[in-house]
């Protein structure tokens, strides 16, 4: 059996690294709830696009995955750690968390939420 979560989380850094707005938006259900850096919850695809239109485009991701489920044939998700960076020497760390439903042809995300990991010190 493949592993849902994992899958997404590439197809997701791929479309993130590469700036690739609608191809982001194409990966979450149409009434996702999405919760990136910002402090409202959005919901849809077209508020996904134009949060990812917002984020500069020399931004990448690298991603840990920590944990992933699955239950049944039709929802999944997990956790990951992803630290987003640019070449001017930008840097944060998250904690990512997806809940991913299956539609008839692929796994879309229902539900995204990030969290900034804070360094002690």
């Amino acid at each position: 059996m493949t592993d849902p979560m994992r899958e997404m989380l590439n197809r997701w850094k791929t479309a993130f690294d590469g700036h690739q707005v609608d191809a982001m938006a194409d990966l979450f259900t149409p009434d996702a709830l999405f919760q990136g850096f910002g402090p409202k919850v959005v919901a849809g695809r077209d508020a996904v696009r134009a949060y990812y239109e917002a984020v500069p485009d020399d931004r990448t991701a690298e991603v840990t995955v920590l944990s992933t489920y699955t239950i049944g044939d039709e929802v999944a998700g997990g956790f990951a750690d992803v630290t987003f960076r640019d070449p001017k020497g930008w840097e944060t760390a998250v904690h990512l968390s997806m809940v991913l439903r299956r539609d008839p042809d692929t796994w879309r995300i229902r539900q995204y939420h990030v969290s900034r990991v804070i360094q002690e010190g």
